[in-house]
């Protein structure tokens, strides 16, 4: 398959050396000193699974010079959606297939009024990695996983063609019937432990050895839970239970990519992680109180460094 991969960050850059390197054809999209590495020096994955290294891969800032493909893999901070729908509008001017994966619940519908609706499946990456330095992505521990649907009966063999190329680059990946939920799946946890992680600046090892900050963690899941249950998503009654049993099998070690952001001094998806809990929540009538103070917490610093 043509797979561009907009931008080559720590999703990005990993799930399209996996590809590359098992022979589809990748572009990857990239700007500043990462790009300059890149063309320079190759792509190089560090992880625990096994090194990956791409010696010339094709690499550029401008996605109207890559030509058409067949899928794009959507990976930009959220902060990005719309000015990087605009760009990338070229890459699928064939008939091709945008699949973000992003952390926030709305992808679908910001790209889609962009690209339009027929172009856009769903998607959900399940991984920790960054960009350590200029060309280098490190993947750290052993989650690396994508679940990805179509949202059109018609996006259903453009689905099951990548599944297939995943599969056959030995990524684990899963073709869900529901991807609406499997999304919100995603964004319960990830907005509770973002929120977190983010407030404490601390990583999840302490937080779940903490009584009272292993409480807030379970009930600021609790209210994203309410949340997609109010907006009907099928998220199961035990749901919470699960994720806390979910927690307690990560690396002590890991922080959630936003803390990772905060420390750096760079923009924070707050506002589309716990902060849009609390907007959705007011939106239903559902109180938020957890939500709402973790994102007060780290609202002055989402804008970066000053």
């Amino acid at each position: 398959m043509r797979i561009a991969v907009m931008a080559a960050g720590g999703v990005g850059g990993y799930f399209g050396a996996k590809l590359a390197l098992a022979g589809h054809d990748v572009a990857f999209i990239a700007r500043g000193r990462h790009l300059a590495a890149i063309r320079e020096s190759g792509l190089v994955v560090q992880s625990g699974g096994g090194d990956v290294r791409l010696a010339k891969p094709v690499a550029s800032d401008d996605p109207r010079s890559l030509g058409r493909f067949d899928i794009v893999l959507f990976a930009v901070k959220l902060w990005d959606t719309e000015s990087a729908a605009e760009a990338i509008k070229p890459l699928i001017a064939g008939g091709g297939a945008i699949i973000p994966f992003q952390n926030g619940v709305d992808a679908i519908e910001r790209i889609g009024a962009i690209v339009g609706k027929a172009h856009v499946l769903g998607g959900v990456a399940y991984i920790a990695a960054t960009i350590a330095e200029p060309g280098v992505i490190r993947h750290t521990g052993q989650m690396a996983r994508l679940r990805f649907g179509p949202v059109l009966p018609e996006q259903q063999p453009t689905a099951q063609d990548f599944h297939q190329a995943c599969i056959g680059a030995g990524i684990k990946a899963e073709l869900v019937a529901d991807i609406h939920r499997a999304i919100w799946e995603k964004f319960v946890f990830l907005a509770a432990m973002s929120g977190v992680t983010s407030a404490t600046r601390q990583p999840i090892g302490v937080i779940r050895s903490d009584a009272d900050l292993r409480g807030c963690l379970e009930d600021a899941m609790r209210e994203a839970w309410a949340v997609g249950r109010a907006r009907g998503v099928a998220l199961a009654d035990d749901f919470i239970a699960q994720q806390m049993t979910f927690a307690q099998g990560l690396p002590a070690e890991m922080k959630s990519s936003m803390l990772n952001d905060l420390i750096a001094g760079n923009r924070l998806e707050a506002s589309w992680l716990s902060g849009a809990v609390a907007r959705m929540a007011n939106q239903a009538g559902i109180a938020a109180p957890v939500n709402a103070t973790l994102y007060a917490a780290v609202k002055p610093f989402c804008d970066g460094a000053r």
